[in-house]
């Protein structure tokens, strides 16, 4: 469990302040609420920082909010991947998909915050990966059957049907982990933390912002399901989180001093995102029940519906327990492999701004190398796993849930925490995970509007610290965005336009130009870094002293970023742990502390 200030009762920052300010002097409630990231006269600060753990009801409901969240990202990889696995008139399997997609999430999950970069950071399926296996299953070679395709002449139990799809996928299984070898090597032996020398706000910026940017047509084609019910998701999140979030509701409460009384919850700026899902989700089962949404799947408007997976509810079993090589021995493929490679490399570009993204909305200092490289290092394990288990994707820090920290101002990783163990257990609940899958179309698109905008603007942020006079930077900024926009959506119009007569170079070098965050972030990466500018016009000194000023009032990268159950104090002292990469030494701290004390001093200056 993560370390920090656990707040008992209903005398947290959630609940009413005031009347604890107006009883005890300025020093005292300073020394009371001193760990937590929020100031009076500060909105925009977190409610709950990184160690601090809030009252065990709001950890589950925050939690079941994060699953949410990221639930519609993480069950639409299965239901895309049963295509190209010939499983789409096998509902049965692709509910165990899912069970197992979910499982290995919360798993991988668990493993990231305590073990990894350890900031609230949700881990799920990585639509990075699932593009080149949807490429790799549409080959001649792996294309389905005809009879597949007709579910009439399909049995679920025949061994001839289970071998199709099984065969299929323990090829991607094979594929996916061979391929996480190379994030395993480039987190764990350090490499990632020596680029990140180079990685300044103008790579970091487009790398994020083009993760929202370029979902666009995903919530597009959700939302535009049914727009009005979209639209008042989107209005009720943003009724929620905005406009009524210092609106407080009274609640009964009970403490020592005062006895049973009520406490003001600001419920609001805590659950806005599952508030908006759920008032959306009952709206559209009364519409349901009384027959006015259409019940023919070719109208507008039946996936607002909320029985149109309700098969998937009753065929689903109890007990579900997902296990490595579920679906036979693993195989290989070269094509398969160089693809999930290209894959992985954006997927690791899109994790590192995750981690500045989530760092800054939670109120953490900016992560340092040895975070950085165990996160990755984690996350190619996470991949390992998930290739075992035959999920038929990878893993990937999840930004929609880095959006929500920045909406529900909770930056708890004990949140995150409790989420991984939801998502474990809906791993092996079939039947409940499986109701779920009951939200309709249009709800998930509505919350992907405010979702993907925030990702969008929290890249757009990391701007702040640089010198955006400079028409070096501004070029640099703008060239990145715009041709990361204009490349891809070229090659996705002329796809026979990269033949160079090697399947292999044409699917990497595909998968690479049509992925906008890595044109983005590489172009960043490289302009910046080519292009003569001083440390503080890109934003490398500005951005070390904003983050030492909030530091100073929040917490330490030590407290934050170190391994837990004291294994960080028992080696840092050893003189040897310095040539591990992922780990941290004394030796760092104080070479990092005479580093900022330079960097204070020479910004003075």
């Amino acid at each position: 469990m993560a370390s920090g200030r656990e707040s008992g009762g209903l005398d947290n920052l959630a609940f009413d302040i005031s009347e604890q300010v107006n009883d005890q002097p300025r020093e005292k409630m300073d020394r009371t609420f001193g760990s937590s990231c929020v100031a009076e006269d500060d909105g925009n600060k977190p409610t709950y920082c990184v160690t601090d753990i809030p009252p065990w009801y709001l950890c589950i409901f925050l939690a079941i909010q994060h699953y949410l969240t990221a639930f519609g990202g993480i069950i639409s990889i299965p239901l895309i991947l049963s295509e190209g696995l010939c499983l789409q008139h096998d509902s049965l399997t692709q509910s165990r998909l899912i069970n197992t997609i979910f499982f290995v999430s919360g798993l991988c999950t668990l493993l990231q915050v305590t073990f990894g970069v350890r900031l609230p950071i949700l881990q799920g399926g990585t639509f990075a990966v699932l593009t080149p296996a949807m490429a790799m299953l549409s080959m001649p070679e792996w294309k389905c059957p005809a009879w597949t395709q007709n579910a009439s002449l399909v049995n679920t139990s025949s061994p001839v049907f289970i071998e199709v799809w099984q065969t299929r996928m323990r090829t991607l299984q094979g594929s996916i982990m061979v391929a996480s070898l190379l994030q395993i090597l480039i987190g764990f032996s350090g490499i990632i933390g020596f680029l990140m020398r180079f990685i300044g706000p103008l790579t970091i910026a487009p790398t994020v912002s083009l993760i929202g940017l370029s979902l666009y047509d995903s919530a597009g084609a959700k939302t535009g399901s049914h727009w009005g019910i979209s639209a008042m998701t989107t209005v009720l999140i943003i009724l929620f989180s905005q406009y009524l979030r210092f609106i407080p509701i009274p609640v009964p409460a009970y403490s020592k001093t005062k006895k049973l009384h009520t406490s003001k919850f600001y419920i609001f700026q805590i659950m806005p995102i599952l508030l908006g899902i759920v008032v959306s989700w009952l709206v559209c089962y009364l519409l349901t029940i009384y027959g006015v949404l259409p019940s023919d799947p070719v109208q507008y408007g039946y996936l607002a519906r909320t029985d149109v997976k309700g098969n998937v509810v009753s065929e689903a079993s109890w007990f579900t327990f997902p296990y490595p090589g579920q679906w036979g021995m693993p195989t290989v493929s070269l094509a398969g492999v160089f693809g999930f490679m290209a894959g992985i490399i954006c997927s690791m570009a899109e994790s590192v701004g995750d981690y500045h993204a989530c760092a800054r909305l939670s109120g953490a200092p900016p992560p340092p190398k040895h975070a950085i490289s165990r996160g990755i290092g984690v996350e190619g394990l996470g991949s390992l796993l998930a290739g075992a288990f035959g999920t038929g994707n990878g893993t990937t820090s999840f930004s929609e849930n880095v959006a929500a920290l920045g909406i529900t101002k909770v930056g708890s990783r004990t949140v995150i925490l409790l989420s991984g163990v939801f998502m474990i257990l809906m791993g092996i609940l079939g039947k409940i995970g499986a109701i779920f899958t009951t939200i309709p179309t249009p709800v998930i698109g509505g919350m992907f509007l405010i979702m993907f905008g925030v990702i969008t603007a929290a890249g757009i942020s990391n701007l702040q610290s640089t010198d955006m006079n400079s028409s070096r930077n501004i070029f640099v900024f703008g060239f990145s965005m715009f041709t990361a926009l204009v490349i891809p959506n070229w090659i996705m119009k002329n796809p026979n336009f990269l033949e160079t007569g090697v399947t292999e170079v044409d699917q990497v070098l595909h998968i690479l130009l049509t992925t906008h965050m890595f044109v983005g972030g590489f172009l960043g990466f490289f302009l910046d870094n080519t292009i003569p500018g001083t440390k503080y016009e890109r934003g490398l000194l500005s951005s070390d002293k904003v983050h030492l000023e909030d530091s100073s009032n929040t917490l330490g990268a030590e407290e934050v970023y170190d391994l837990p159950f004291g294994i960080t104090s028992c080696l840092s002292s050893k003189s040897w742990v310095r040539y591990i990469p992922f780990c941290s030494w004394k030796g760092n701290k104080s070479q990092s502390k005479a580093e900022n004390a330079s960097i204070s001093q020479s910004l003075g200056e």
